[in-house]
């Protein structure tokens, strides 16, 4: 479906015709993510995966907001170029974004989320906008909707965090200019062994330590880059953007809080 963005419509737009509207969030980083990709990877994957996904659906009418590309991203500091919000500054930014869309009278807001530091905050704020402003309020990340069947094996799927298989893919697809791959290799992280040779203890997940970049790999990056391709990320955007629309459809159905279902 047709999709607009926020920021081309004038303020007289905004009128009770528009109520119905999803909000669209993208919420990218500006950080380090190896030796083969650029800083803005977050960024332009959050805004591409929006585009995409509003697409996708069927039936909403979605706004795409302006493209968050400074979050929180201090496990990177160590790396020259990373530029970082604090949770508490993070959090604060998106519920003024959150308050400011509910001013305009539109009450479902999604957040299309593209770095996993961001995780905390988004699930924070948008718990808060259903309190403070009764807001319909989802996050969820790409590529938390899932691959197509044998595109991405298990280990990948747990140990290829940043900079591995699937954003390097994904960035072959949509930017191949801006890849080196010369410098992409298997980043095997220390999480590998640490739970290896652990039965409790694990560096992520439901069990975590405080892990800086450095200490998953000297290279800052975690997965199998050397293996992605152009091809493979056409395929995984084009899953994660047709589950998106659907979420995205199925937010613009949803009762708003406190309505009647």
């Amino acid at each position: 479906m047709p999709y607009r963005y926020w920021s081309d419509l004038r303020a007289p737009d905004f009128t009770p015709a528009l109520a119905g509207a999803v909000a669209l969030l993208p919420v990218g980083a500006t950080e380090q993510h190896g030796p083969h990709l650029p800083l803005n990877t977050d960024t332009l994957l959050a805004t591409e995966m929006a585009e995409l996904s509003a697409a996708a659906a069927n039936s909403a009418d979605v706004l795409i907001l302006p493209t968050i590309a400074v979050a929180k991203s201090d496990e990177h500091i160590h790396f020259p170029g990373t530029l970082t919000l604090d949770g508490p500054t993070l959090l604060s930014v998106l519920e003024q974004i959150g308050a400011s869309v509910a001013r305009a009278g539109i009450k479902r807001l999604v957040c299309i989320n593209a770095h996993g530091g961001n995780v905390p905050a988004l699930q924070m704020l948008v718990r808060s906008l259903r309190i403070q402003h009764d807001i319909l309020a989802v996050t969820a990340g790409w590529i938390g909707m899932g691959f197509p069947e044998g595109t991405v094996s298990p280990r990948e799927q747990a140990e290829g965090i940043h900079g591995g298989l699937v954003e390097t893919a994904a960035m072959l697809h949509f930017r191949p200019d801006l890849v080196d791959m010369t410098q992409a290799q298997h980043f095997v992280p220390a999480s590998a062994a640490v739970a290896q040779s652990n039965s409790v203890l694990r560096m992520m997940g439901s069990v975590t330590t405080g892990w800086c970049a450095e200490d998953l790999h000297p290279a800052g990056a975690a997965g199998d880059a050397a293996s992605a391709t152009a091809a493979l990320g056409a395929q995984l955007v084009a899953h994660s953007a047709a589950r998106f629309g659907t979420l995205l459809d199925e937010v613009a159905a949803h009762p708003l809080p406190g309505s009647a279902a």
